[in-house]
């Protein structure tokens, strides 16, 4: 029986949109055609804009939150895949903690634990909508327009569109999770956001810009992308000197692309090291196997987390001490509440006039990772304190994810149990199998988040292309997607192996 909690959702599960599982066995073609299919409309719909926002705003507050999200700014993937993820840790969390009781292998229980999955998905975009309306993200409520506002008939078309994009994407994304395409439309989202961005900063052949102060300016060599403008310096004649760093950190540099090519190098190196434990089957002589424990044990996932914590502490931040805060500008400059305002973080005109704001002083500034050379060297306590933060944090959010998750010492036990399996040499009992696998998971756990920590610290700290926290999240759903292709590939050209793969 499902529990009290998934049963509240049973009635809204009913009317919910649903793409159907394929009743037959899909070919690796037409998976790759639907999934090239997918991509394509997320793409599209990313460079639609939204109708009715204002335009006359620059800064964009949730600038930290994009690449996790694989949203653009304006569009109609302003939320990007955000109530998805969300919702779906939330059901993880529950489920892995014992909250709620769900047997999975139960087909009624599954299709109403991914039918809660899906309400809550829709609940939280709706939810995720008007806040980003009250926090004045597409102009503020009430507002002429010309003063950078909204009216409320406004605000109403902006909720519709988002809400209508909103159960495209999720449909979108189960069109490939249903069996339709390859891995993870969420996945498939982020690698191809982080990607194009990637290309845009290399191979730009736009004339790019910055602005310090609300004044725009262009420095010389820096009209392209950073490989275009390094090959067109050379053909110049021109001193490479200012294609290695910029001085204001906002264009892309060839000290950024050499740093991204090495991130993905090293990720791509820690992704194979792994641990592999014996194990044979109980009952058949001669067969075994092995259980791999990887260095990358907990994947990504701290980074994730302790970036979604960090962006969503930086966007209350600018709320409440931001110069745009109501507070802020409701409060006189020597008043007790600016100075407490102050203490939480605090900015200059140049970062108030920045689409990317930047605190500058008090306790959220040391929240934000300083990007580029320059910033780590004109304030490396900064630097150092952020970095201690973040991986101590990447750390903790790694351990804690092994305990909710399933992938605990005594989870996996009981899994090996479960299949069939044992240790050689002891006996068949979860208590010394759990014995053996606690020598190693929380090691590698802590590992895994200080290597993931350090590698997104250290492409920040470069200004590598894409963020630290893109490079790590590409590369890995990119690791998963060969993976998966190899399988479908190997399973369309030896139909007999596909349960051996895990594909049935």
């Amino acid at each position: 029986m499902p529990s009290k909690f998934l049963s509240i959702f049973k009635p809204l599960c009913r009317v919910m949109p649903e793409v159907k599982q394929p009743d037959r066995e899909v070919s690796f073609k037409e998976k790759f055609f639907w999934t090239a299919i997918v991509l394509v409309i997320y793409l599209v719909m990313s460079i639609i804009p939204i109708y009715g926002m204002s335009t006359s705003g620059g800064q964009d507050p949730f600038y930290w939150l994009r690449v996790i999200l694989a949203s653009t700014q304006g569009s109609l993937t302003e939320l990007g895949i955000g109530p998805i993820v969300t919702a779906g840790l939330i059901m993880q969390l529950l489920q892995g903690s014992k909250l709620i009781k769900v047997d999975l292998t139960d087909p009624e229980d599954r299709a109403l634990f991914t039918g809660a999955q899906k309400v809550m998905t829709i609940l939280l975009t709706m939810f995720q909508i008007l806040a980003y309306l009250y926090a004045g993200a597409f102009g503020k409520l009430g507002q002429s327009a010309a003063n950078g506002g909204i009216n409320s008939t406004d605000a109403i078309v902006i909720f519709l569109q988002l809400l209508a994009s909103g159960i495209i994407i999720i449909m979108l994304d189960e069109v490939i999770q249903k069996g339709w395409g390859i891995g993870s439309g969420v996945s498939l989202f982020i690698a191809a956001g982080v990607a194009s961005q990637m290309l845009y900063k290399c191979f730009n052949f736009f004339q790019a810009t910055a602005s310090s102060g609300g004044v725009s300016y262009n420095q010389v060599g820096y009209q392209y992308g950073a490989i275009i403008a390094f090959f067109q310096s050379l053909a110049k004649g021109q001193p490479l000197a200012s294609f290695v760093r910029d001085p204001w950190g906002q264009l892309p540099t060839m000290t950024g692309v050499i740093v991204t090519g090495v991130i993905f190098a090293i990720v791509v190196y820690v992704e194979s090291v792994r641990i592999e434990i014996p194990l044979q089957y109980t009952g058949y002589r001669g067969f075994s196997g092995k259980y791999p424990i990887k260095l990358m044990y907990v994947s990504n996932i701290p980074v994730i987390l302790a970036q979604a914590l960090y962006a969503n502490v930086l966007f209350f931040g600018e709320l409440i001490a931001g110069p745009n805060s109501s507070i802020r500008t409701g409060a006189s400059p020597g008043s007790v509440t600016t100075f407490i305002l102050n203490l939480i973080g605090s900015y200059t005109p140049q970062a108030a006039a920045s689409q990317q704001f930047q605190f500058s002083g008090g306790l959220v500034y040391y929240l934000t990772p300083p990007e580029g050379l320059a910033a780590v060297a004109g304030d490396p306590l900064h630097a150092v304190i952020y970095g201690i933060i973040f991986i101590a944090m990447c750390v903790y959010f790694g351990q804690i994810w092994v305990d909710v998750s399933g992938l605990a010492p005594r989870d996996i036990a009981q899994q090996i149990l479960d299949s069939g399996m044992s240790i050689p040499g002891f006996r068949r009992n979860a208590k010394p199998i759990e014995y053996i696998l606690k020598r190693y998971i929380p090691t590698v756990t802590i590992l895994c988040g200080a290597i993931v920590g350090s590698l997104a610290f250290t492409a920040d700290v470069f200004n590598a292309l894409g963020t630290g926290t893109g490079i790590l999240l590409t590369v890995g759903i990119m690791h998963n997607y060969a993976e998966q292709i190899s399988k479908e590939a190997a399973a369309e050209q030896y139909p007999a192996l596909r349960g051996f793969l895990g594909l049935d």
